[in-house]
């Protein structure tokens, strides 16, 4: 697979799994920094504070829509790839935004990882 130079790869962790996500992204260093790349607000921050030369578009926090903008990138054709640490041991207010946006990339068939050894597959191919 490889990424449109137009096209963002999408990052998103829910609270608990933001450490793996910056842990991963530490990891990957060397093809993030080569990419566009689009989070969530809390998400996004948290990487460029760890990592300040990554290139990073922040949409809102997850809970204020950012979910519902990286969805509407995904509709515009705009994401080549979502990695979305899900935490499914804690409830989400916003359960249903999660919902939503999983299924947006189902249906534009947008390469998802929900879990570090899929995120890990998938950013190899990149």
């Amino acid at each position: 697979m490889t990424a449109k130079p137009e096209s963002l790869v999408a990052l998103i962790a829910h609270d608990q799994k933001k450490p793996d996500m910056l842990a991963w992204a530490r990891r990957h260093h060397d093809v993030l920094q080569r990419l566009p790349l689009v989070a969530t607000g809390t998400t996004g921050s948290r990487l460029k504070a760890d990592m300040p030369d990554l290139d990073i578009l922040l949409m809102k926090s997850g809970p204020l829509g950012g979910d519902q903008q990286i969805g509407a990138l995904i509709v515009e054709g705009r994401i080549s790839l979502l990695v979305f640490l899900v935490d499914p041991l804690s409830p989400h207010p916003h359960d249903v935004d999660v919902k939503a946006l999983t299924r947006l990339a189902v249906v534009y068939d947008v390469p998802m990882a929900c879990n570090l050894a899929t995120a890990d597959r998938l950013v190899a191919g990149l």
